[in-house]
């Protein structure tokens, strides 16, 4: 579970109910059902119009990922890493076809496959950035389809309240329901900023953000497993991919005995 997420639209909603109370508002004045499914609908449906049906089918999915789904540790793909080394420079990059389980993340084994079968460390570049680019489409595409929501509520909330003044002005006969019937009216301007602004580009920063950090770490991957392909000792492998993460996610502990020893300089042999 994203605490972060859950914590935010808590906060978030909970503050204007809370704003709405204090200025004498009931939880009832702000609850009108034809003018929420003229926004959620309208909005929904305008997405749906700027897409294609498969990428809209993808939202519910999206949505879930950003609330429930937590981000790898990529302090834990670094340690894999320089363990593949460590095996690798012992027992030869044949001894990492042990590690390709299909059960683990599918772009590092995809890029070990490829190291193990003796791929040219070019070509393996090349194959891994063009997979990294493409999951960069596909992650766009979920964040622009939550973008593009956002910016549909707000004109559909426009539309329901225009449409509530219509009927209150068709019914000028009895002034004493003219507040009232204004203030349901407007509640369809309030529905739409309100989704907007804290649930559709919330959510969907979340997503940009998320797939930031996730094409990072696998930036990180290439590095390492073309560092590993060329032989250098776990060691070097460290200090290349930690290069991509925050100070703060380095390696505090002291480098094993073997890295230490099969970094250092040889001793001169004593003269005869």
């Amino acid at each position: 579970m994203d605490f972060a997420t859950v914590l935010g639209l808590v906060i978030s909603v909970g503050a204007v109910l809370v704003a709405n109370g204090m200025d004498g508002g009931t939880l009832g004045s702000l609850v009108n059902l034809s003018a929420f499914i003229l926004v959620m609908g309208g909005t929904i449906g305008a997405t749906a119009t700027s897409f294609p049906l498969e990428d809209i089918f993808t939202l519910p999915r999206l949505v879930l990922l950003s609330v429930v789904k937590r981000e790898k540790n990529p302090r834990k793909t670094v340690e894999m890493l320089v363990e593949y080394a460590d095996k690798a420079r012992r027992e030869g990059t044949l001894s990492l076809q042990n590690f390709i389980t299909g059960k683990g993340d599918r772009f590092l084994e995809r890029g070990l496959t490829l190291v193990v079968d003796g791929i040219d460390p070019h070509l393996v570049k090349s194959i891994l950035e063009t997979d990294l680019e493409f999951v960069e489409k596909r992650h766009h595409v979920g964040a622009s389809i939550l973008e593009t929501a956002g910016g549909y509520a707000p004109t559909m909330g426009i539309i329901g309240t225009v449409m509530g003044l219509v009927h209150v002005l068709g019914k000028l006969e009895d002034p004493s329901k003219l507040g009232p019937a204004i203030a349901v009216a407007f509640l369809a301007t309030f529905y739409g900023i309100s989704t907007a602004n804290l649930f559709w580009l919330p959510l969907a920063q979340k997503l940009k953000l998320r797939s930031q950090r996730e094409l990072l770490v696998k930036e990180m991957v290439i590095e390492g497993l073309l560092a590993i392909q060329s032989g250098e000792n776990p060691r070097m492998v460290r200090d290349r991919v930690e290069a991509f993460l925050a100070p703060r996610l380095h390696a505090r502990e002291k480098p094993s005995p073997a890295a230490d020893a099969d970094s250092a300089p040889s001793e001169p042999e004593p003269a005869p």
